[in-house]
């Protein structure tokens, strides 16, 4: 596992409350996955990071351990990890997800004000 990599994956994580890691981009994402939890993460409405993986071939090496969570994507908030493709579109199609990206937009912006 490269330590620059290691480094750079726990600062994204701690940056950004909401942090995407998927192939390609929101505009244009490279697989059906990541394609599919773009459409769930769009639909709550909230911003978000990400990061392309295949233009960062160190992260897509060392995240799946760090993670321990083999595949992309991955959603990750408020340090935690939520799940991937599946997972996002269950909590989508049930409230949950755009619950809990509310909830932590709206933590991180009063956290900004104070």
């Amino acid at each position: 596992m490269s330590e620059t990599a290691l480094e750079t994956i726990k600062r994204q994580i701690s940056e950004n409350p909401i942090l995407l890691y998927m192939k390609g981009s929101p505009q244009a994402p490279q697989c059906g996955f990541s394609a599919k939890t773009i459409e769930c993460m769009v639909g709550c409405g909230q911003r978000f990071a990400y990061v392309d993986i295949l233009s960062n071939p160190e992260i897509r090496a060392t995240l799946p351990s760090y993670a321990e969570w083999p595949t992309f994507p991955q959603l990750w908030v408020d340090g935690e990890l939520v799940g991937g493709c599946d997972i996002v579109t269950e909590m989508f199609e049930s409230g949950e997800l755009e619950a809990l990206l509310s909830e932590t937009t709206e933590r991180n912006t009063d956290s900004e004000d104070s």
